[in-house]
């Protein structure tokens, strides 16, 4: 015998009328008519074979054969209520695992120590930080969230904007002193730029500029071009050349004086960091304790 929705239908109609003691009782609890009642019942007991309940005027009864069944299926009941239980409660409480999709970037600035934060604050929830370039299939890996910078292209799945952030221009102290610091982004042509290749276009990003005075497009010049951002960082911090950087990834740097802002009159151009769900139905509560944690990362 097959499960489908009309027998676990009539097995919960059953249960209903032996807690309650009557087809009426039954009915109420489960918010059907009586006569609803009784066609449920009645095509559970064809689907079976046997009649599982004695019926008169005043009270009904289980048969023996309808006994062994109840014995048997009860169990099972239970166990779906206490599952549907326990589903309801992770949509309402933090915890679970959670499993993260995540741009290498975004990794690397939450990895700085960060992490432990939304551990402490959820004891109940445990992570799973994927480092990925690309989303992929997250329904079939089994990803409850991915973070990514720049607009979703080609994605059938549910996009969240979370935050827009700066974009600014960096070089280490090390590389300034060898090369003298740019003093307008025009004049980075005569500097090595590390380059940052999109994933969609298999291009260099273009550099660009935002100030007071509008948007300045500036040709640049590479001897290095690299797939991800953090080995773009990695070669910046190590005087290799000069970079455009997400100021909330290395604020801690420039202000310990590891990289050196070039154009701080020149960074007002943003790039947005979106959450990609799934399926926005019933959003559990773990990824929405995640999204706000990167909220509050990227502020």
């Amino acid at each position: 015998m097959t499960l489908d929705g009309r027998l676990l239908t009539g097995v919960s109609v059953l249960a209903a009328i032996v807690e309650t003691g009557g087809f009426g009782r039954a009915g109420e609890l489960l918010g059907i008519t009586t006569s609803g009642v009784s066609r449920s019942l009645s095509r559970l007991e064809a689907r079976v074979g046997v009649r599982l309940l004695d019926r008169t005027t005043r009270s009904v009864s289980l048969t023996e054969e309808g006994r062994r069944f109840y014995e048997r299926v009860k169990p099972s009941m239970e166990s779906i209520e206490e599952a549907a239980s326990t589903a309801t409660a992770s949509a309402a409480v933090v915890q679970g695992r959670l499993r993260v999709n995540m741009d290498p970037l975004v990794m690397r600035l939450l990895a700085n120590g960060r992490i432990g934060s939304i551990l402490d604050a959820h004891p109940g929830l445990s992570l799973e930080l994927l480092s990925r370039e690309q989303i992929g299939d997250m329904v079939g890996e089994g990803v409850d969230v991915a973070v990514r910078f720049g607009e979703p292209v080609g994605v059938s799945l549910i996009a969240r904007k979370i935050a827009d952030l700066k974009l600014i221009t960096v070089a280490s102290p090390e590389y300034l002193k060898r090369t003298g610091r740019p003093s307008h982004p025009d004049k980075l042509q005569l500097h090595d730029c590390i380059y940052l290749r999109d994933p969609i276009t298999s291009r260099p990003f273009s550099w660009e500029f935002h100030g007071k005075g509008g948007a300045l497009t500036v040709k640049t010049r590479s001897r290095l071009c690299v797939s991800d951002a953090s080995t773009m960082l990695s070669e910046c911090l190590a005087g290799t050349g000069v970079a455009q950087v997400f100021s909330v990834v290395v604020r801690d740097m420039v202000q310990r004086g590891d990289l050196v802002e070039l154009f701080p009159d020149w960074g007002e151009e943003t790039f947005p960091l979106y959450a990609l769900y799934p399926s926005r139905k019933n959003l559990p509560m773990k990824v929405r304790a995640f999204v706000d944690f990167i909220v509050d990362t990227v502020k």
